[in-house]
């Protein structure tokens, strides 16, 4: 069955005749590039003294072009240049940039992304399929390419949390009907698709009966049997990969390996080993960034960065440049149409400067300059986001610090507890089990211990229920962190040291509408709102960027130093990711997938 996808433009089928008879030169070009250097992502070469002729925003001829040149042909001379495909994200999830998908639009086109397949599960905890469908229409008013997959796993981890939404068979097999929903989006609940549970298989069928395809997130350590049940069940990538083992592992077994670089998640350095050290067929490997936050954007770059920073790791730059174009095209089963310089093919095409640091000079979609020496040429219709995703933090009640105390067992001057260790740029954490001090008969934290409290409680509306847990490795020597960004049910989540400060911090963004705030010894030191959905600003990004920098000079001032800490600590929440996580319902063991108490009583 063929995949209807959401093109721009006239559809493929409809054209035909046109493409072929301007190759023919019956009729002419609408547009014509000369004198660059062509990389040839199918066979993994350069072509020099090729042109390139474009009709109705396709590729019709690479070659000698001079027979296609019209009076109204406009000709681009590309002479110094090397021209690639546009670049393909196979993996992102916009709503973490904190801004919406024309602000994001905005930062990554002139960087050479032309084309996003996001999973926008983060909304869909929120908001549910009327999320879902906010951010597929606005993504249809931008000037380069969106497709969503739909959320898999909303909540991410059913029976041992609450969100704000909750989506299954019926709903995944009703958005396989959207041409611009490309398949299904990360499959998180890996024990659900290794064990047969009914309602994660209903899933996949709905999807594979549609044709499309279904990602992966398989984040267990057992590579040699579970790896293989879960891609047995037609789950075709993962980018839970964060060694190289870890991408040979999928790659041998015929999934993409989609390498992650993010703004806090590093993984590319140790996972492009598998291709610079093993040297292995690279047509599995795919770059992806995952989770990236403004400033990355504006200082660093999107997936020009990431394909820089490959390169840099020993991998070869017509290679790299095939890890963000045919492979992310096939990967999606999009190659007719992305992810190459060939007849057919949309003109989505890049003039770089120089190959090796990827520095982009002009972004061309379908056969248009829309970006030029970094800044945005086309044109963006604004979305506006309705009052119904702007309304979203609904307490139970007014915190307090009385709900911040942890209770010890009676008559105990110390207590040994389960505790989370953050393991920094790794998206994983450890179990520890400490014994910590105790108070007026209750457990104490101090920066000397490096333990903070964390709180996670429900703000949709919903029981109101919340979990007390002890975090490790954050540094902090005061105050409290509070965030409505926490992974994937996106409840309140505050971490601190001091109950009355976290319960400031708390209130002061239910009062908000949701963001990110930290505050020390009753005043607050840095403030994001994030108004839409509790998880996206309208403002621009510059805008968003400086007050995430505020963000990260609080943090410093709270004593933690590491990189991007706000996105460690939005994961303390994800029940799905080893090893110990702590949701609105208590502590998770996310390697036994059970509940398990904060306080280890062995009497």
């Amino acid at each position: 069955m063929f995949i209807s996808v959401g093109l721009p433009g006239k559809k493929l089928s409809s054209i035909t005749a046109d493409l072929s008879k301007t190759a023919m030169g019956i009729i002419k070009a609408d547009t014509v590039i000369t004198g660059g250097r062509i990389v040839n992502v199918n066979t993994g070469e350069i072509e020099n003294a090729k042109d390139i002729a474009v009709k109705h925003g396709r590729i019709v001829l690479v070659g000698d072009v001079d027979h296609v040149v019209g009076a109204e042909t406009e000709v681009l001379d590309a002479t110094g240049f090397t021209l690639v495909p546009g670049f393909l994200d196979g993996h992102l999830h916009v709503e973490s940039s904190m801004v919406t998908i024309q602000e994001f639009t905005r930062a990554v086109l002139p960087r050479g992304t032309t084309t996003l397949f996001m999973d926008p599960h983060e909304i869909a905890n929120v908001l549910g399929m009327d999320g879902v469908r906010l951010m597929v229409d606005e993504g249809r008013k931008m000037p380069l390419k969106v497709y969503a997959t739909m959320p898999s796993c909303v909540p991410s981890a059913p029976g041992f949390e609450n969100a704000g939404a909750a989506l299954g068979p019926k709903e995944v097999e009703e958005a396989m009907r959207d041409h611009h929903i490309i398949g299904l989006g990360e499959m998180m609940n890996f024990p659900g698709v290794i064990y047969g549970d009914q309602n994660v298989h209903s899933e996949l069928k709905a999807t594979m009966d549609a044709a499309k395809i279904i990602t992966g997130h398989y984040s267990a350590p057992d590579i040699r049997v579970g790896l293989q049940a879960y891609a047995a069940a037609g789950i075709s990538s993962c980018h839970e990969s964060v060694t190289m083992e870890d991408a040979l592992a999928r790659m041998r077994l015929g999934m993409y390996a989609k390498m992650r670089e993010g703004s806090a998640w590093h993984d590319v350095k140790e996972t492009v080993r598998a291709i610079t050290e093993r040297s292995i067929d690279s047509r599995y490997a795919v770059l992806v960034t995952d989770d990236v936050h403004p400033h990355t954007l504006l200082e660093l770059g999107h997936l020009d960065h990431v394909v820089r920073w490959a390169i840099r790791q020993g991998v070869d730059p017509i290679t790299a440049v095939q890890m963000v174009t045919i492979n992310t095209a096939q990967c999606f089963q999009l190659d007719r149409h992305l992810g190459s310089i060939s007849p057919g093919r949309c003109a989505d095409i890049l003039f770089l400067k120089d190959l090796a640091s990827v520095q982009v000079d002009k972004v061309m979609v379908d056969g248009a300059v829309v970006a030029e020496k970094g800044r945005l040429l086309a044109g963006m219709e604004h979305f506006h986001y309705p009052e119904r995703a702007r309304q979203t933090v609904h307490l139970k009640e007014k915190l307090t610090p009385a709900l911040f105390a942890i209770q010890a067992p009676a008559q105990r001057d110390r207590v040994k507890v389960n505790v989370m260790e953050i393991i920094e740029a790794h998206v994983g954490t450890k179990h520890l089990v400490l014994e910590l001090p105790v108070r007026n008969g209750m457990v104490e934290v101090s920066p000397e211990d490096d333990v903070a409290k964390v709180m996670v409680m429900e703000r949709h509306g919903g029981p109101g229920t919340y979990g007390l847990g002890l975090v490790k490795g954050f540094g902090l020597r005061g105050g409290a962190i509070a965030s409505t960004v926490a992974h994937d049910s996106h409840n309140l989540l505050i971490m601190g040291l001091k109950d009355e400060d976290m319960a400031l911090a708390g209130n002061t963004l239910a009062e908000t509408g949701g963001g990110m705030v930290a505050v020390r010894d009753g005043k607050i030191l840095a403030l994001l709102p994030l108004p839409i959905a509790g998880l996206m600003s309208d403002r621009k990004i510059e805008d968003v960027a400086a007050a995430v920098d505020d963000l990260d000079q609080a943090w410093k001032k709270l004593g933690c130093n590491l990189t991007s800490p706000f996105m460690t600590m939005s994961l303390l929440s994800l029940p799905v990711l080893p090893e110990l996580r702590l949701t609105d319902r208590g502590l998770v063991d996310t390697l036994g997938f059970k509940m398990m108490d904060l306080i280890i009583d062995n009497t």
